[in-house]
């Protein structure tokens, strides 16, 4: 029976029920909320612009996009980001999808925490970013009812997810501190993690071997 929450119908094929059994059990209660989360955010974003999107590439890529925060990264010395890019990728390789569809994938993951760039590429691309700074920031909150809103919450609550989420962006980069430069993880790290010192990029250009 075909599963429908604010009016978005979940993708139920093999692929994404795969995908959707991996991240539960890889994730935990918190990122596999959040990430269904985003696939619904991002759908009816994109419903709402009259954009025309893979359904099943959109929910296995919101579903691996913070992949890479979680324990089986703990030694990963890459971007989180780029850790669940890679891993969707690799799932959708695996499962026989084309590289064209992998690609994109790999880029909605890669790139979602990095501002309007995504809004310019794929609609899959664009939509987990819009997924994730709903759910996240709160932006686009006149795009999304009021009802449409609680519907998402009631099928995957977020009790206390403000504290909880910049715990796990905590976590799951403070063994890598240095990935978050250029990147919005360094705003979490600043805040949370102790010791943390910035790149500063005015001091890489200044101190670069160059002479002048």
């Amino acid at each position: 029976m075909t599963t429908r929450i604010a009016g978005i119908e979940i993708p139920d094929s093999a692929l994404a029920k795969e995908a959707d059994e991996l991240v539960r059990d890889t994730a935990g209660p918190l990122l596999y909320d959040h990430s269904r989360r985003v696939h619904l955010f991002g759908a009816l974003r994109g419903r709402r612009r009259a954009l025309a999107f893979d359904p099943e590439l959109l929910y296995v890529a919101a579903l691996f996009h913070d992949l890479g925060l979680t324990a089986q990264y703990a030694d990963s010395q890459q971007r989180f980001e780029l850790d669940g890019a890679d891993a969707a990728r690799d799932f959708l390789l695996r499962h026989g999808l084309g590289a064209e569809q992998a690609r994109i994938a790999w880029t909605a993951v890669a790139l979602h925490t990095t501002p309007e760039i995504p809004y310019r590429m794929e609609p899959e691309v664009a939509l987990v970013t819009a997924g994730v700074e709903h759910d996240v920031l709160g932006l686009g909150f006149d795009e999304i009812t009021d009802a449409q809103r609680a519907a998402v919450v009631a099928a995957h609550p977020r009790p206390d997810f403000k504290r909880r989420i910049l715990e796990a962006f905590t976590e799951g980069i403070a063994h890598r501190p240095g990935t978050a430069f250029g990147n919005v993880k360094a705003d979490v790290l600043a805040r949370f993690s102790p010791g943390f010192v910035r790149t500063d990029f005015v001091s890489v250009i200044e101190d670069s071997p160059w002479p002048e």
